[in-house]
C-alpha cells in the first residue's frame, strides 16, 4: 500500500464544524482551504485546532497563482508556511493555474497555455515555493472552459512535464478531468493512462453542473455516475490513493456527505480487494 495513503476524507466546511466535534463522523481525514485560516486567531482557528486534535489534515490553497507572470507573493508564502507550522498537515496543495493580474485576484482558477515556455516558467516557480515551504507541493489539474491557440501539447502532457521538472506531486481531480474532457472533447481515460502513478498523492471527487453543451465545475451537486466510473478507472491505474470529496455550495448535512464518501470506499474495496483501505490513526501524525 502507498505509505502516504490516508483513507477517505472530506473538505472541512464551516457549516460542519460543530457536527464534526460532536459526532466524530466516520471520516479518515479533512482537507482545509488554506486561505480560510491564514489569520491570527478567532473562532475558525479555535475549531481548526480542536478538529486537528482528532483528525489528520491536509492544506489546499486557491491563491498561490503559480502560473502567473507576476513575482511570487512572498508574504503569502510566509503566511502559508506559518499555518503549516500550526497545522502540521500531511501535505500542502494548490492549483496548476493563474488567478489574477496586476495585483487583482479574479477568484477563479484560470488555465495555462500548454507550451514549453510555460512549463519552464511554472517549474521554476514551484521549485522556489518548495524551497520556501521546506516540502514538496501537490499540484492540482483545474477544470477549463477555453483553450489557447498557442498550446503545443495536451493538458496531460503539460501537467506531467511540469510535475517532473519541478519534482513535485499531483493532486489528481477526477471531476475536473471529466469536466474538461466534455468541454474540450478529449478522452478522459487517455488522460489517466498518461499520468505517472508515482507522482499521484491525492484524488479529488466532486459534483458539477451539466448544461449539455458544456459542463461547469460548481461543486454543488452529488457526484454523478460518469465521474464515479472515471474514479474506478483511476483506482485500477493508481491503486490506493487518498480520496476526498469537495462540496462548496448547496452544502448538505454532514451525514449525507459521509454517506457519499462511503460510496467511494465501497468502490475502492471492490477494485482493490484485500487492500486495507483504512489506515490506523496511530500511524499518522495526529497531534
Amino acid at each position: 500500500m502507498n505509505d502516504h495513503f490516508l483513507g477517505f476524507g472530506l473538505g472541512l466546511r464551516t457549516q460542519h464544524f460543530n457536527d464534526v466535534l460532536e459526532t466524530r463522523p466516520d471520516v479518515d481525514w479533512f482537507e482545509i482551504i488554506s486561505e480560510n485560516f491564514m489569520v491570527a486567531g478567532g473562532k475558525p482557528k479555535y475549531y481548526l485546532h480542536a478538529i486537528r486534535e482528532q483528525y489528520p489534515m491536509v492544506m489546499h490553497g486557491v491563491s498561490m497563482s503559480i502560473g502567473s507572470t507576476e513575482p511570487l507573493d512572498r508574504d503569502y508564502l510566509q503566511r502559508l508556511k506559518l499555518l503549516a507550522n500550526e497545522v502540521q498537515p500531511q501535505w500542502i496543495s494548490d492549483h496548476l493555474c493563474w488567478t489574477g493580474l496586476d495585483g487583482i485576484n479574479s477568484h477563479d482558477l484560470l488555465p495555462m497555455p500548454y507550451t514549453e515556455e510555460a512549463i519552464n516558467h511554472i517549474a521554476g516557480r514551484i521549485i522556489q515555493v518548495q524551497e520556501t515551504l521546506g516540502r514538496q507541493l501537490l499540484l492540482e489539474n483545474v477544470s477549463s472552459y477555453i483553450s489557447y491557440t498557442e498550446s503545443a501539447m495536451s493538458e496531460w502532457e503539460f501537467y506531467s512535464e511540469v510535475v517532473e521538472r519541478a519534482d513535485c506531486l499531483m493532486l489528481l481531480d477526477i471531476n475536473n478531468i471529466y469536466v474538461s474532457s466534455r468541454n474540450h472533447n478529449f478522452d478522459a481515460e487517455t488522460y489517466l493512462n498518461s499520468i505517472n502513478p508515482e507522482r499521484v498523492r491525492q484524488f479529488h471527487l466532486a459534483g458539477h453542473s451539466d448544461y449539455g453543451t458544456h459542463v461547469i465545475d460548481t461543486h454543488d451537486h452529488d457526484i454523478c455516475d460518469p465521474v464515479w466510473e472515471l474514479y474506478r478507472l483511476a483506482l485500477q491505474r493508481f491503486g490506493a490513493v487518498s480520496t476526498m470529496i469537495e462540496r462548496d455550495d448547496n452544502i448538505p448535512p454532514l451525514d449525507q456527505l459521509v454517506a457519499e464518501l462511503q460510496i467511494a470506499r465501497d468502490i475502492a474495496a471492490g477494485i482493490l480487494p484485500g487492500h486495507p483501505l483504512r489506515k490506523p490513526v496511530s500511524e499518522l501524525e495526529v497531534r
